[in-house]
């Protein structure tokens, strides 16, 4: 392994007490319409697309048994009331309060939760590498499905849509492909725009519905839950099935409480409750209509549009699933940034892709997995529709995971009594459970890929924090305490290098390797030395004067302790310029930075069985260079290798 040991990153729990865990931040600097406005682009775009396909599903498994009006009344009624039950309910009223500084997502509700336990509890890490695995699954399907969907309105699109039938798939496939290939410039250029296309499309999508509510008013009965519960009970089995399409209105949920540190909770509340949640509701509502008057109509969505406004909506239902399927992706980096930085996965190359706004960060091993992947569902699957049966298990699995972690907030954080945290936390369990069951029940027809998916990147999250875990204690042991090694070069002084050397090291108590090694081969030490570690914090940022410790062990040796959040990417040339205001004196020209280069060697004796060693040494074999990622002057880096084993 290059550089630091995988354990490099550390948790610093005690940062997080100092604030109380659910101070959001306030957006100041903002108006509330312009946070608004992007919380409308950015948050909202998955679940925004949602009606292009939902419903048709939806309807397609209702039809067969009830009668047609029965089936639209009580589809349009589940639909309604997922959407308040889950979303309105569930994430807007209750996870967006419990937030950590702010932030939200499963990674930041799993730290909150570690810290509140007092330690990191085994319980609780198979949970969130549990959902965030499936969050990546998530990303993977919701560009295929968005896009496709959207592309699919040009199979009746007026006159030419017999004619671009047989290049769906292909026309799909070009417009992300394309969309992947531009992540590397990166979205700040033009993510301006978000929020206004996207605000257009629900008006769009409000406009339809209006449009056709006059199909059939009596429609509005189906607000009632009366006939979404008489649907469920006369469907009986047919109607648990139904479920798992309905819950694809409800898809991007999660993305209201990922985003908040975004654009803050009650602008993204105020944009839910009084912009998207009437879009949607009329948009439903019209499709509902508009399918009890015309009950032979095969896509409700589709049909809704009339042959003059036809292409417009078909453009408009495109860039708003490009812009969802962008969001995701900026996700899934941002996702792939907090794992890395928490000890979940290996050290990746992050790239910011803008220097003046925080969050603009490209993952080229990301992006390419992701590319692959949904290249791959878009020619398996073929149809949105398709699509559709693998998409409910992996985003109801990711929300439970966050009724999950809510638990322990709520008994932990905000001290509720058994009682109360029950009578809140089990009732949303309880619908999360049969949406998932709904969901994995279609496992033959799809459900299986995000299951797959998540599994597969649980065990490789799970092979390295074991991994890691190991190689520190073993390193440990190995090592030589670094009080002792100043004692022992006090009573025999090597040669005295003028300069500063800086070694980077997982644990600031022992030796380092690379230091080690300096002594044993070039019998040399600088005449200053840092001993340097990068810590990761429970919390998503580190405020500048809790960044660095310094700690003075002797007249040569000196502690350095930077510490970032688990949303920050380590840069340690700027942390040295906060340093020498602090009096830690040094010239970088004649600063050299020590890395260890560990080769890994599987032991006879492992803590892990054979494959799992194999795969531990493959992520570590592949993780980023320290030299990149910490940000370190390439030409002022001394790399010093040993081989150890495992």
């Amino acid at each position: 392994m290059t550089g630091l040991s995988p354990e490099a990153t550390t948790a610093a729990p005690e940062l997080a007490a100092d604030l109380p865990a659910n101070a959001a931040p306030k957006p100041a600097s903002q108006g509330m319409a312009a946070l608004m406005l992007g919380a409308v682009g950015v948050v909202f775009g998955d679940i925004g697309t949602s009606p292009l396909y939902a419903m048709r599903v939806a309807l397609g498994h209702a039809r067969h048994g009830a009668s047609h009006e029965m089936a639209v009344l009580g589809v349009i009624s589940l639909v309604i009331w997922a959407l308040i039950l889950v979303v309105t309910v569930k994430y807007v009223i209750f996870l967006m309060r419990a937030d950590n500084r702010g932030e939200g997502g499963t990674l930041a509700l799993s730290a909150l939760a570690q810290h509140a336990a007092g330690r990191r509890t085994a319980a609780i890490f198979v949970i969130s590498v549990a959902g965030a695995a499936l969050f990546f699954g998530d990303c993977l399907i919701t560009p295929a499905i968005s896009v496709l969907s959207a592309v699919e309105g040009v199979k009746g699109a007026p006159q030419i849509g017999h004619l671009l039938n047989p290049y769906v798939e292909s026309i799909a496939a070009g417009i992300l492909v394309a969309l992947f290939l531009v992540q590397s410039r990166g979205t700040h250029r033009v993510a301006a725009l978000f929020g206004p296309i996207v605000a257009l499309w629900f008006l769009a999508l409000a406009g339809l519905g209006l449009y056709h509510l006059g199909d059939d008013i009596s429609i509005l009965r189906a607000i009632s839950p009366y006939y979404g519960v008489s649907f469920l009970l006369s469907s009986g089995y047919k109607g648990f099935l139904i479920l798992g399409a309905v819950f694809l209105v409800a898809t991007g949920a999660s993305a209201l409480y990922a985003d908040m540190g975004h654009f803050g909770r009650r602008p993204i509340r105020a944009a839910w409750l009084w912009f998207v949640l009437p879009c949607l509701a009329l948009n439903y509502l019209g499709q509902g209509a508009m399918m009890l008057r015309h009950p032979q109509a095969h896509d409700p969505f589709w049909s809704m549009a009339p042959d003059y406004a036809y292409w417009p909506v078909l453009g408009l239902a495109t860039a708003a699933t490009v812009i969802a399927s962008q969001a995701v992706i900026t996700g899934a980096f941002s996702m792939t940034q907090q794992a890395v930085q928490l000890g979940l996965l290996p050290r990746m190359n992050i790239r910011r892709t803008s220097e003046t706004q925080a969050g603009q960060i490209f993952i080229p091993s990301v992006n390419l997995f992701l590319t692959i992947g949904v290249m791959l569902l878009l020619f398996v699957f073929q149809t949105s529709a398709h699509l559709a049966s693998a998409y409910g298990a992996a985003v109801t699995g990711a929300m439970f995971v966050d009724t999950l972690l809510a638990w322990v907030i709520v008994r932990k954080v905000w001290n509720w009594r058994l009682w109360q945290a029950a009578a809140l936390v089990v009732p949303i369990g309880v619908i999360d459970l049969v949406f998932i069951s709904s969901n994995l029940v279609k496992l033959v027809e799809g459900a299986w890929v995000p299951v797959a998916l998540g599994l597969g990147l649980m065990l490789v999250m799970w092979t390295w924090s074991r991994g890691s875990h190991i190689l520190s204690e073993k390193t440990r042991r190995d090592s030589l305490p670094l009080c002792d090694l100043i004692d022992m070069l006090k009573a025999r002084p090597p040669y005295r290098s003028p300069g500063t050397a800086m070694y980077l090291t997982a644990d600031a108590d022992m030796a380092p390797v690379a230091l080690m090694h300096n002594l044993k081969h070039n019998k040399v030490l600088h005449q200053m030395n840092v001993i340097v570690t990068v810590r990761t914090a429970d919390i998503p940022e580190v405020p500048e004067c809790d960044r660095i410790a310094i700690e003075k062990i002797s007249d040569d040796f000196k502690k350095l302790t930077l510490t970032y959040g688990f949303m920050e990417s380590p840069n340690l040339p700027k942390a040295l310029q906060i340093c020498r205001k602090q009096g830690l004196k040094f010239d970088i020209m004649t600063t050299s930075f020590f890395l260890g280069r560990r080769s890994l060697v599987r032991a006879e004796h492992s803590g892990m069985p054979v494959w799992q060693d194999k795969l531990f040494i493959f992520l570590t074999k592949n993780s980023a260079n320290p030299t990149d990622f910490f940000k370190i002057p390439p030409g002022r880096v001394v790399e010093l290798g040993a081989q150890v084993t495992v």
